[in-house]
Order: structure tokens, then C-alpha cells, then sequence
């Protein structure tokens, strides 16, 4: 007769004897609302564009791009991020488009907010780059830098627009030391003080942009190693943190999302502020061209990379399939 020491004295197994049970029993839920839809809408084209390096995301129509909002809605997405695509004639030294009440990103905002009010959190893209003949997200001097005080003037002028064009949530990306705060007080200024300001407050100098960059029109010259973040730190990602809170943060994001798992932690763990993190262009490729190939199952994949940013402490995903997660995390109820 088999005595108790023959046998496991405990059995963890039990617990995920079935789907029901390992239900029942998961530590850790996404929600369709967590998710934010990032989305690009370019100026002067009849139909949607495919992004090339990014299979199945587009450069919307203003059409498409309304039609996308009500679809995010429906699946309910909690929001939908916006980033706007001039026309390349329009685009100078100065950003001038991001700034232009009639630009495209500030007609879109108007466009989205017209068609589903309140229903989901409508954000934009708070940023020069797009719209800069030389890509960077701030104006030059006249030895090619980033001047980070005279960028912030025109991140004032931008946030301004955005509100007025109906941005219930603002999200400056461009990593300008003290652009929290100049962007708090031009909101406040103006009145708009029930918007809000989602800091990109980690942003890395990442290898994972590049498919992004094809979506945007990128007309990068050099790269942005003098303002987004080093791969290597992390304790300077925590004083991004604390220099953001003080100036008035409503939210904080990680961006990228993968391979800063350890970054979100940390900020998940310390501030009492939602925490948001940005699934990029480059871990969307990735699985996408995995999946392509057939190397891996792209719907657990998907699900799986979404479960480790909640697992990690995440309040809020930023990712380019936050529409179609949203139908497969219902599914899996």
C-alpha cells in the first residue's frame, strides 16, 4: 500500500485541470477597455494605404478613420490614440502643420469626436516629428540640436490646438526636458482644464521603431539619442518619473512595451496614477511576420504579450490590435 510520502504532497496541477478552472482561478485579466488603439491618418488620399512593414494596420482616410473609431467602440476599446500624416509639401523647419487649426491631426480629432462624443477616450499625438521636414521632434538650432526651450513653446501651441479640436487626452511623446508642465500650463491658460496630459515619461531610444516610422512618413535625419531615453538606465527612467508627477502627469507610459517590462514594474509600484505602456510598431512586426511564416500562433501570441503588460502592472495598452484583442478577450470569457 502506497504511503503519503509516494506522492506529491501538494499538486498546483488541480488548478489547471480546465479551462473553467484556469478561469476561475487567473491572477491577472486585459480587458478590452485597458486597450488604446494607436491610429494614423494621412492628408490627401481617397482610400486606406497599407502599411507595408506593418501588416494590417493603414494610413486612414478622415472617412476610414471615423469608421475605425465606431468599430473601436463597438469591441469596446477604451481609446484610441492619434497620429496625423501631412502631406510631405506641408511639412517645414518649424512643425507648422501640428500647429494649424486645419491641419490634418487637428481636423481628424474634430472628425472622431463628432462621431462617438464621449465613447471612447479620443488622445493625440502631441509631437513635432510627424510634421518637421527633418523628422525630430523638436525645432533646430543652427547647429542641427534639438533646442529643447524653443520646442517647448511650440509643444504649448500644440497642445492648445488639440484641446480645441477635441482631445479629451493629450500625450506629449517628444521627451523635452520640462514639457509636462509647459503643457499643463498652456492647457490651463486656455481653460481647458479637464484635459488630460499622458506623459510619455519612458521613451526609449529603441531598435523597435522602425515600422512606425513608415506608418508616420518619417523624415528622420540622424536619430534621437540626445533625448529619448538610453536603453541601458533604468534609475533615469525613475527620475523621468518623479520630474513628470511633479509637473503635473495625469498618466505615465512605458514605450516600448516588451522589452521594458522591468521599467513598467517599477512604475506600477511606486505612483498612485494610472500606468499605460505602448506595444510598438517593431513587436507588432515581429509577430506578425512570425506568424506569416506559421513559426507561432499569432492569436495566443497576441494574448500572451497582453497578459504579460497587465501582469507587469499595466492600467492601459496601447497596442495595434487593440480592436481585434478586444473581440478575443471577449471570446475567452
Amino acid at each position: 500500500m502506497s504511503t503519503y510520502g509516494s506522492f506529491p504532497a501538494a499538486r498546483p496541477r488541480r488548478l489547471r485541470s480546465t479551462a473553467a478552472i484556469r478561469r476561475l482561478v487567473a491572477e491577472h485579466h486585459t480587458r478590452p477597455a485597458d486597450l488604446i488603439l494607436p491610429a494614423f491618418v494621412r492628408e490627401g488620399i481617397s482610400e486606406p494605404v497599407p502599411v507595408g512593414s506593418m501588416p494590417g494596420v493603414v494610413q486612414h482616410t478622415r472617412d476610414t478613420l471615423r469608421k475605425a473609431a465606431v468599430e473601436a467602440v463597438e469591441a469596446g476599446v477604451g481609446g484610441l490614440m492619434l497620429f496625423g500624416v501631412p502631406d510631405d509639401a506641408k511639412k517645414d523647419a518649424q512643425g507648422s502643420a501640428g500647429t494649424d487649426p486645419e491641419g490634418i491631426l487637428q481636423v481628424a480629432l474634430r472628425d472622431v469626436r463628432a462621431e462617438v462624443g464621449d465613447e471612447l477616450v479620443l488622445m493625440s499625438d502631441l509631437c513635432l516629428d510627424e510634421y518637421t521636414d527633418h523628422g525630430h521632434c523638436g525645432v533646430l538650432t543652427a547647429g542641427g540640436r534639438v533646442d529643447n526651450d524653443a520646442t517647448l513653446e511650440r509643444y504649448a501651441e500644440m497642445a492648445r490646438v488639440q484641446a480645441e479640436a477635441g482631445a479629451h487626452v493629450l500625450g506629449p511623446s517628444g521627451m523635452m526636458d520640462g514639457q509636462i508642465a509647459h503643457v499643463r500650463a498652456a492647457l490651463e491658460e486656455a481653460g481647458h482644464t479637464d484635459v488630460a496630459v499622458f506623459a510619455y515619461t519612458a521613451k526609449y531610444s529603441s531598435a523597435f521603431y522602425g515600422p512606425f516610422r513608415e506608418a508616420v512618413g518619417s523624415s528622420l535625419q540622424g536619430d534621437r539619442k540626445t533625448y529619448q531615453q538610453d536603453p541601458a538606465n533604468a534609475r533615469e527612467a525613475l527620475r523621468e518619473l518623479s520630474l513628470d508627477l511633479a509637473e503635473g502627469a495625469d498618466m505615465v507610459m512605458v514605450k516600448p512595451g516588451l522589452p521594458y517590462l522591468d521599467i513598467l514594474r517599477d512604475f506600477a509600484e511606486r505612483v498612485e496614477v494610472p500606468v499605460g505602456v505602448y506595444q510598438i510598431s517593431g513587436e507588432y512586426a515581429m509577430v506578425e511576420a512570425a506568424a506569416e511564416k506559421g513559426w507561432i500562433d499569432r492569436e495566443a501570441a497576441i494574448l500572451e504579450t497582453l497578459t504579460s503588460f497587465t501582469r507587469a502592472g499595466a492600467n492601459m495598452i496601447l497596442t495595434y490590435w487593440a480592436t481585434e484583442a478586444a473581440g478575443l478577450l471577449r471570446a475567452r470569457r
